[in-house]
């Protein structure tokens, strides 16, 4: 069967965007991404879009996306999985080229979660657990799930709040470097340590921020994308899986089992060694929605053994030139989730890597000419694992 390239890119500047309706943020994204693939748009013959749909005054993001794109005569596709919603877009258009429905695709995630206020944003996102057992009768909401996570797992292996900080500090140092990301600043341990606590033991600077953005993929059929360009990124894997969505129906609060078996399907389907993947890959985009997801992603890849992920970030193994680097594009916490774009900002990022565009100071070395994204929707409810290459 044939294989499946990204022949294309764009990604919009993410943070609060009140400078940009949400037909602006379609634009800057997927005008970019059919630009620099060369396609003309009459001839991309599938189009979805990931886009959650909660926030914003416009319900049918994909019908916007098309107006706005001018595309016409093409099928049509809208698709939500949370957080994982990108990754999902990214799935549903390799799959229309693998079965020959289609020939060439774009794949559109937005999301302007601004048009609501914070308090209203973190209540509609508390909804996507299980909403009558833990939002309506203990008002739990992300923060609290992700921090029923971070305090299982910092008693289990002797880890501590400091090394959470550890890790938005990384991500803070990359996003300094990379133009579209929300924040720019460089953070130090003191000052995660001293900011406000959302959900003990995660504060401020442990979440991820409510961002606006936009990103894009132009994806073609083998035959098609060698007429585009030399230098196609191939889709070597995808898996998915699905988690309970009651967390008291989970056997832990240690890792993400469906993120785990996702990770299985992908290495598999890219005939990726199980027990030490990243020999096989250059680097990886992690679901960091808060500092301890991004731990237990370290685990559930297999980038490292249960409980060690610790040592992996207080040695400096997630950095370029590591052991594997890891969100070398700031992550969900820096760069920021815009939860329908994400996934697709994610393949962005792989792209930009594996051609070796990315901006100076966060260019991985790239050798095994592969890299990961990793994309979880909700608290484990959706997992999506993808491989690229080129």
């Amino acid at each position: 069967m044939s294989r499946v390239g990204i022949i294309g890119y764009g990604i919009s500047k993410f943070g609060k965007r009140t400078d940009a309706s949400m037909y602006d943020l379609i634009w800057e994204a997927g005008s970019e991404a059919i630009k620099s693939s060369g396609v003309d748009k009459k001839d991309i013959d599938y189009m979805v879009v990931s886009n959650m749909g909660i926030f914003s005054s416009e319900e049918l993001a994909a019908v916007v996306a098309g107006e706005v794109l001018g595309i016409k005569n093409a099928g049509l596709h809208r698709v939500e999985a949370a957080c994982a919603s990108g990754s999902s877009a990214i799935a549903s258009a390799y799959d229309a080229i693998r079965s020959g429905r289609s020939k060439i695709a774009i794949a559109v995630g937005i999301e302007k979660m601004s048009e609501v206020e914070s308090e209203t944003a973190i209540e509609l996102i508390g909804r996507a657990g299980d909403f009558l057992w833990e939002y309506e009768f203990f008002g739990l909401t992300f923060p609290g799930y992700y921090a029923l996570y971070a305090t299982a797992y910092l008693n289990r292996y002797g880890g501590r709040e400091e090394d959470l900080a550890l890790v938005s500090v990384k991500n803070h140092h990359y996003a300094h470097l990379n133009p579209i990301a929300h924040f720019n600043n460089e953070i130090s341990v003191e000052d995660v340590m001293k900011s406000r606590y959302i959900a003990s033991p995660l504060k401020l600077y442990d979440s991820s921020p409510i961002t606006d953005g936009s990103a894009a993929v132009v994806l073609a059929s083998e035959d098609v994308a060698k007429q585009y360009t030399d230098t196609p990124v191939w889709i070597d894997g995808i898996g998915s899986n699905l988690g309970t969505a009651n967390l008291s129906k989970r056997s832990d609060f240690l890792h993400i089992e469906a993120a785990r078996e996702a990770a299985a399907k992908a290495y598999r389907m890219a005939k990726i060694d199980q027990d030490k993947p990243y020999k096989h890959l250059d680097g990886a985009d992690v679901h960091d929605c808060f500092s301890i997801a991004e731990l237990m992603a370290y685990e559930d890849l297999g980038f490292a053994e249960r409980g060690k992920a610790l040592d992996m970030i207080r040695n400096d193994e997630t950095y370029i030139g590591g052991k594997i680097p890891v969100n070398v594009d700031g992550g969900l916490i820096s760069k920021g989730h815009p939860i329908g774009a994400t996934g697709v900002s994610m393949a962005v990022e792989a792209s930009k890597q594996l051609l070796r565009k990315a901006e100076n100071g966060r260019q991985i070395d790239v050798r095994n000419g592969r890299f990961l994204a990793h994309n979880v929707g909700g608290t484990g409810h959706y997992a999506y694992v993808t491989i690229y290459s080129i």
